[in-house]
């Protein structure tokens, strides 16, 4: 089941040839998961987006491990894990045991991220930092190097169906600059209120993947949707 990851290597460089979407099954039908997985697949959509929440770290409660494993043998798609909980060291490993390929934590939940990344990156998963919509981009300067991916929220987490932050915009764009003044090596994604009228504005900004849930599953036609995503973002890696 191994996936062929579609970015190139070059100079330790993780960002991705194209545009990545990772519909979040947050808004899918969860007593059609197979059937959605498959739309997924058939959309053109890369990734899978599975927001795993504690009630704790965000007032909501969803899945955990035995539904990611059960994700797992039924898509050969890759597996994002973005962890929305207190304490993530004492899981992260575990969800890439699992099955997913990526696994992201918050930094506001973590006093020692450094340590869960590695935790991380050790059983195989990529590892990405995750950042409220609060929390400025330069606090990531010390751990450069340990994440492989940063995901910025463009919502308030917890729930599905937000309005994107516009302000968030301006996050990407400097973080984008971060990298590139500095020649790093992680790709940038971003979650919440994503949709048409924001997507390539966002790729354009410099993110590299983007997380799409109503806009995608409450749609009349998720899979026309989703596709037309995808071409508002090839847009904009093309301007």
């Amino acid at each position: 089941m191994e996936w062929k990851r579609p970015w190139h290597t070059r100079s330790m460089s993780l960002r991705p040839d194209t545009p990545l979407l990772a519909p979040s099954l947050l808004s899918a039908d969860f007593s059609r998961l197979g059937e959605e997985l498959r739309m997924i697949e058939a959309s053109g959509a890369q990734v899978v987006h599975v927001d795993v929440m504690d009630g704790r770290f965000v007032p909501n409660i969803t899945i955990g491990l035995p539904v990611v494993e059960s994700l797992r043998k039924a898509t050969t798609l890759p597996l994002d894990c973005h962890l929305m909980i207190v304490e993530p060291l004492r899981y992260a490993a575990e969800f890439v045991k699992a099955g997913a390929d990526w696994v992201s934590i918050h930094q506001e939940a973590d006093p020692h991220v450094h340590r869960t990344l590695a935790a991380i990156r050790q059983a195989g998963g990529k590892a990405g930092v995750v950042l409220n919509p609060g929390t400025p981009v330069e606090t990531l300067v010390d751990l450069v190097g340990d994440f492989d991916f940063v995901l910025l929220m463009s919502v308030n987490p917890g729930f599905g169906g937000q309005s994107f932050i516009p302000r968030v915009l301006d996050k990407v764009k400097r973080l984008d600059t971060l990298r590139t003044e500095r020649g790093l090596p992680f790709f940038i994604q971003v979650d919440g209120g994503v949709s048409l009228k924001n997507a390539g504005d966002l790729i354009r900004a410099g993110a590299d993947c983007l997380v799409a849930g109503n806009a995608i599953f409450k749609a009349e036609d998720p899979k026309a949707a989703a596709a037309g995503l995808l071409q508002e973002m090839f847009k904009g890696r093309r301007a």
